[in-house]
């Protein structure tokens, strides 16, 4: 979906969630495109509540026309693919890391302003991406039908009890649900096929073809338990939907999504500027006071209700693995997922 950000007057209230950091009133929108030294190309995966605060308060700063083409993580890089070297988009916003460095040939490195503010373990060694923010994996369900404690680990989804009462996307298309796919891998550990092959059966043919249809799934009661990010979790109970959310005690990871400098960006120094922004405080302080999100900052913090990270369950999450396994994990999970055949 491709939507010119400065036609969404309607939207102005939200710009409310950067506590008017802008400063004075908005400039009205121009009724005419700017020159090419103007504009602004990214691609996000990123749901509109979250991307549409950020890049409307950049615009309002830089006076940057910003055009955003929304759409799938594993959509929007392999687009990018397909570009080559005559690319569109100057900036790749969204996606877990280990689906940018799959596709690594798509983007140049860029060290951001700020850079020594992100906290260690969320830097990219190459610069090859940015961080945006930090998401661990959690379990959700239904509060009127799963009592409490009845499901909190990884091998609580290979139990036949739950066999077709899960909710799990796609991992092809959605770049948090390969995320979280390895993730019990590493948690579980043991033979990886033969932990694809239970999960994918236990789904029984329920694979769901979003990331944002699993927090309605269990709610709705379609599914009884699902997998989704904490941001996600935390967004739908505040909003009163009858779901709990556990930390895996077998080991959950917090893993952060990022943005990329698309490599011979057509506006390069204005993706820069983005980049910039993305990891700013304004932006990072944004995220923890009302997007549900941890901020990859070391000055800034998360919300009160959140435990800590190092108080969380985490499993050895190796990123370079997961990058170097991801294709055959794919094609493992379509073989027993029934997407393949033999």
């Amino acid at each position: 979906m491709r939507r010119n950000v400065l036609s969404l007057l309607t939207a102005l209230s939200l710009l409310a969630a950067l506590g008017g950091c802008a400063g004075g009133e908005a400039h009205p929108s121009p009724d005419f495109a700017p020159e090419e030294g103007g504009r602004l190309v990214v691609y996000t995966s990123h749901k509109e509540e979250v991307w549409w605060p950020i890049v409307k308060e950049f615009e309002e700063r830089t006076g940057i026309w910003v055009d955003v083409e929304y759409g799938a993580t594993s959509e929007l890089l392999e687009r990018l693919a397909q570009e080559g070297k005559a690319p569109r988009a100057d900036v790749m916003f969204g996606g877990g890391v280990e689906s940018l460095l799959t596709y690594a040939d798509c983007f140049a490195p860029y060290d951001c302003q700020e850079g020594e503010h992100i906290l260690e373990q969320f830097r990219a060694p190459d610069g090859l991406w940015t961080p945006f923010s930090a998401l661990p994996v959690v379990l959700v369900y239904n509060t009127r039908l799963v009592e409490a404690g009845q499901v909190s680990r990884w091998s609580d989804l290979l139990s036949p009890e739950l066999k077709g009462k899960i909710a799990f996307p796609d991992p092809a298309v959605s770049g948090s649900s390969f995320t979280a796919l390895a993730t019990m891998l590493y948690a579980l550990g043991g033979d990886q096929e033969e932990v694809l092959r239970r999960f994918a059966e236990n789904l029984d043919g329920g694979q769901l073809g979003s990331s944002g249809d699993v927090l309605s799934a269990v709610a709705d009661g379609d599914a009884l338990v699902g997998v989704t990010l904490e941001e996600t979790a935390l967004k739908r109970m505040a909003e009163g939907m009858n779901i709990a959310m556990v930390y895996p005690e077998d080991g959950s990871s917090c893993v952060p999504d990022g943005s990329a400098l698309v490599k011979g960006a057509p506006h390069e120094d204005n993706a820069k500027l983005f980049l910039d922004f993305t990891v700013s405080s304004e932006v990072q302080q944004l995220l923890a006071g009302r997007l549900c999100r941890r901020s990859v900052r070391d000055d800034v913090a998360s919300a009160d209700e959140l435990t800590p990270l190092d108080g969380l369950p985490l499993a050895e999450y190796d990123l370079d693995r997961a990058v170097a396994e991801r294709e055959a994990i794919l094609m493992t999970w379509a073989f027993y997922a029934g997407e393949e055949k033999p």
